[in-house]
């Protein structure tokens, strides 16, 4: 499963519709969300495993927490909320508002709800991430390179499917960041200190 079929397959969509009727946001709004922040909470995630300390705690913490197992049941991530939220501060630290504000302007998602939604949200993506991490066997030294497979991956899909909504707007946060000034590759540039 590539990151594009987690977020438009079925825990996606469950994920999705919990979060339309908890927080009264529709449902396309909140997969466009998702789109975006997936591969923004991935590249964080690889970001964060160049240190090494770094890396074995997310190993640490895929293998005692995140074995996938939650994408047999999406309707759980509500109930793994509260760890969500703690698992994006560890992600985003001190530019977790302006992440947070970024999400909100490009998908017209209010601030007081985008970050609940990505506290939902997540639970799932360490959730598939864990779940490839076993199956490719790879342990605290791989993860960077995993990492980049995944978002690799969903470039490649994005680029291959451009008819799709969702594709072009993950084609525009993992593709052309650079020349991009505006929007969320703008946003991935001045977050990573831009090359």
């Amino acid at each position: 499963m590539n990151l594009m079929d987690l977020l438009t397959g079925n825990a996606g969509t469950q994920v999705a519709e919990k979060a339309e009727n908890k927080f009264g946001v529709s449902k396309n709004q909140i997969i466009a969300l998702m789109a975006v922040a997936a591969p923004l909470i991935i590249s964080y995630l690889r970001k964060k495993s160049e240190d090494s300390n770094e890396a074995e705690a997310l190993n640490n913490a895929l293998e005692k927490d995140h074995d996938g197992s939650i994408l047999n049941d999406p309707t759980k991530v509500e109930d793994r909320q509260e760890e969500g939220a703690s698992i994006l501060d560890h992600i985003f630290g001190g530019q977790k508002s302006q992440v947070e504000n970024s999400l909100s302007e490009n998908t017209g998602i209010s601030m007081s709800k985008v970050g609940p939604i990505l506290a939902m949200l997540a639970p799932l993506i360490m959730g598939y991430i864990g779940k490839e991490k076993k199956s490719k066997d790879v342990n605290s030294g791989g993860l960077g390179d995993l990492l980049g497979g995944i978002l690799g991956g969903a470039q490649k899909d994005a680029q291959a499917e451009p008819s799709n909504p969702l594709n072009d707007i993950l084609g525009q946060v993992l593709g052309g960041g650079n020349q991009q000034q505006g929007g969320l590759g703008g946003l991935l540039g001045s977050l990573f200190g831009g090359k």
